[in-house]
């Protein structure tokens, strides 16, 4: 895998930590810069939940350059044109939402890749490109993108060995927020059967040779997900993160009990 990307060389790196990141849901470059100098090794910048434009995406992706964590961008579909326009913003590694199947995860590859491999549109100048100064870009962008997507329902789990088979998939990504609603526990994903279903998605990514990530509410979930044999693992958001602590520190203030933290779906 290629080292111009460091996501995509960690997911190849058994020797490694597993990656920790966060989740951006506050669409503010300033907290996106904040967390990239607090530890994270990634950071996603989420534009399917969060009001995020390409504008805002670019201004975002700078911030985090000037750290040593590196970014993801989970897009709001599984779209060749906001691929193309993510990728050509800076994007190295993008997370596609809601692939359900093998025809999706191959389309999502043939939209991050130039041709012959893919379909991505081709520009001479743009941010991607660092404005056409890297040199050979169109010939090396398909080795330096990561490509990841996004297993959301059980019927997605179920067909993970052929997703996973997939050409241009770098790597596999369960949202247990989806998946718990899916399965009729919205809200719930400590219930037993999700947890169950997420643990069977690790060991079926692992059987395919494929890298599989997720997101956890806290540090107690997300250790259990790595225990599960996740490869990657995101801690709640940057506004759970605020709001966590706020909360937290003004029940002190109040002399108020801080009610324990209840594993929610979870972007």
């Amino acid at each position: 895998m290629s080292s111009n990307n460091p996501f995509k060389s960690w997911l190849g790196d058994a020797s490694r930590a597993t990656p920790l990141g966060t989740w951006l849901m506050a669409a503010a470059p300033a907290t996106a810069e904040a967390l990239g100098y607090g530890g994270f090794d990634f950071l996603v910048v989420d534009m399917e939940h969060v009001p995020v434009e390409f504008t805002d995406l670019a201004h975002i992706l700078r911030a985090i350059g000037c750290t040593p964590a590196d970014a993801v961008v989970r897009l709001a579909w599984n779209d060749q044109v906001l691929v193309k326009r993510a990728l050509d913003a800076g994007a190295r590694t993008v997370m596609l939402p809601f692939v359900q199947n093998a025809e999706e995860a191959k389309a999502a590859a043939s939209y991050t890749r130039y041709p012959p491999h893919g379909i991505r549109g081709v520009a001479a100048v743009h941010r991607g490109s660092r404005f056409g100064t890297i040199p050979n870009y169109l010939k090396s962008a398909n080795d330096d993108i990561c490509t990841i997507v996004q297993l959301e329902t059980p019927e997605a789990i179920e067909r993970l060995p052929e997703i996973a088979a997939v050409e241009g998939i770098d790597a596999l990504f369960v949202g247990p927020g989806d998946l718990s609603a899916a399965m009729g526990h919205i809200g719930n994903i400590a219930h037993p059967e999700v947890q169950a279903l997420i643990e069977k998605a690790a060991k079926d990514a692992h059987a395919a040779g494929k890298p599989v990530g997720i997101v956890g509410p806290n540090p107690d979930m997300v250790k259990r997900f790595i225990g599960y044999g996740y490869d990657f693992a995101a801690i709640a958001s940057d506004i759970a993160l605020m709001t966590g602590r706020a909360s937290e520190w003004l029940g002190q203030m109040k002399g108020v009990e801080k009610a324990p933290a209840t594993p929610m779906a979870a972007y």
